[in-house]
């Protein structure tokens, strides 16, 4: 096996654990090494980042359904809002240069980060 092979099981790994952990937050782990781990460009790590969130989310919820811990309400609500949002992200990221895109991507991490530790 390719030592790439090998580096793109781990991030899988540590993203689907990641994902499994916290419900989400895979796509702040993957974008990252995509691009300094293995070289993808901004746009392509962020478009593959979405293909592979979705099969480690569907995983994910089959585990949190049978532990019963979804509230439903919530999740349609959000997910209505998310479907037509990332219509919207998705039609505008070829829009979007890479060095910008970088830095909304960290500025919402950063900001997420320092809401947690301070909430």
């Amino acid at each position: 096996m390719h030592f790439k092979h090998i580096k793109l099981i781990a991030i899988g790994l540590i993203t689907g654990f990641i994902n499994g952990l916290f419900g989400s937050g895979g796509g702040m782990i993957i974008v990252p090494a995509l691009i300094f781990f293995v070289g993808i460009k901004e746009h392509k790590a962020h478009a593959t980042a979405i293909s592979i969130i979705l099969p480690l989310s569907i995983i994910s919820t089959f585990f949190y359904l049978k532990a019963d811990i979804i509230k439903f309400n919530i999740a349609l609500n959000v997910a209505l809002g998310g479907i037509i949002g990332s219509f919207i992200g998705a039609k505008l990221l070829n829009k979007i240069p890479a060095p910008l895109l970088r830095k909304i991507f960290a500025s919402i991490i950063i900001l997420t980060a320092i809401r947690m530790i301070l909430k």
